[in-house]
């Protein structure tokens, strides 16, 4: 039998209701005893790790639960994590990169309706969850209604329907299906050649824009003000910033100037930004933002928090970005 680990973390699935709304409350004997047989096929170990909301998981907790896989992933052949669907696929997106190379599969889920409710999509979940984490597979995932993930291209599209989770720009990992699950090998992690070390340092001073028509580009000001560090701005289509009347361009130069990493993506949800196609994309990358192509929005984020917890040179991080470390950028000739 393999041996799995399954972390909880809180979140709707080990969710009762209160008269405040719904509260995690159920732990992991609690949630263990509700499996009705699911994980009979494997030795399975339970270990309670929080017990949160993810609206209120931060990167503290993202810290917690990447040194708990890293001090457990010797003894299991592969472990499973619990967790609220609000804020997955940043977790499951940071712990690719604190966990780069890692050895076995580390598989997040959660569900819509809580474990309790007889309705409940979190069993089907945790079955998909368990099948994944006992497939010898490296890396991290996410399981939902199914489907299996790579951690960085999970992005949750719905609030309530059970197919809340899609794979961005990417081939999904694992599919469930009467022939059982079914690997796509194009879409695993690439062996990164290096053994796995915990690369848990991270800076919280990242902000993410949305941009607006209009904006007002003394935000920026504002920001390095506040001594943020990086900025991850979603950007219209391809990669437009507007720089007539209210030049975002002059103040992107300014911060960057200033030892602010500068990372640029679109607002689109499908497909890739390139800056080269037009004036205002031309401009920006003139005055040294970096491209975020076709990560997903979590997935820039945590790259950038994670890549400015490693180095302070502007230039290192810049590298960093120009390479896809755990499946979460297409590299091509364009990068």
């Amino acid at each position: 039998m393999k041996k799995i680990l399954l972390l909880t973390t809180g979140g709707t699935i080990a969710s009762r209701p209160t008269e405040e709304g719904l509260v995690p409350g159920l732990d992991g004997g609690g949630m263990a005893a509700r499996l009705y047989g699911l994980a009979d096929n494997y030795s399975l170990t339970v270990r309670d790790l929080l017990s949160m909301d993810s609206s209120n998981i931060q990167p503290e907790e993202w810290q917690v639960i990447a040194r708990a896989v890293y001090e457990s992933r010797v003894d299991f052949d592969g472990i499973v994590i619990t967790h609220g669907t609000d804020t997955m696929a940043y977790t499951a997106s940071v712990l690719s990169f604190m966990l780069r190379g890692i050895e076995i599969p580390v598989v997040l889920t959660g569900s819509q309706l809580p474990i309790e409710h007889p309705l409940t999509d979190g069993l089907e979940n945790l079955r998909t969850a368990f099948a994944m984490a006992a497939g010898g597979v490296g890396g991290v995932f996410v399981a939902f209604d199914r489907k299996v993930i790579l951690g960085c291209r999970a992005v949750k599209t719905r609030t309530t329907g059970f197919d809340a989770f899609e794979s961005v720009n990417w081939p999904l990992a694992a599919q469930i299906s009467a022939a059982g699950m079914m690997l796509r090998p194009e879409a695993l992690p690439a062996a990164s050649g290096e053994p796995c070390i915990l690369r848990d340092a991270l800076c919280r001073d990242v902000f993410l824009i949305k941009l607006t028509p209009g904006l007002n580009p003394e935000i920026f000001d504002m920001l390095l003000s506040m001594h943020y560090r990086g900025v991850v701005i979603e950007a219209f289509g391809a990669g437009g910033l507007h720089f007539i009347r209210r030049d975002l361009i002059a103040k992107l130069h300014a911060a960057v100037q200033a030892g602010m990493a500068v990372v640029v993506c679109s607002q689109c949800l499908y497909e890739r930004s390139d800056f080269s196609l037009y004036q205002a994309g031309q401009k920006a990358l003139a005055e040294g933002v970096i491209q975020g192509y076709d990560m997903t929005t979590e997935a820039a984020v945590t790259k950038l928090m994670w890549s400015l917890g490693q180095t302070d040179d502007p230039e290192q991080v810049r590298a960093l970005f120009a390479r896809s470390l755990c499946g979460e950028v297409t590299v091509d000739k364009g990068i």
